[in-house]
């Protein structure tokens, strides 16, 4: 997080297209992590709700 407010602040030639291509990265990292976690946090909810009703 330091770096992201230390880039935030330093005006020395960043301009705004660098901050969108910044944000796109980490939307692309995000998207990913949630596609690639999203299927076995599934399947843990379903094992939870499985053993809770005694199956």
């Amino acid at each position: 997080m330091g770096v992201i407010k230390r880039l935030l602040k330093d005006e020395s030639g960043i301009s705004a297209v660098e901050y969108a291509l910044l944000l796109a990265l980490i939307g692309a990292g995000i998207a990913a992590a949630a596609f690639t976690l999203g299927g076995q946090v599934s399947t843990n909810i379903s094992d939870a709700t499985t053993a809770l009703q005694g199956g």
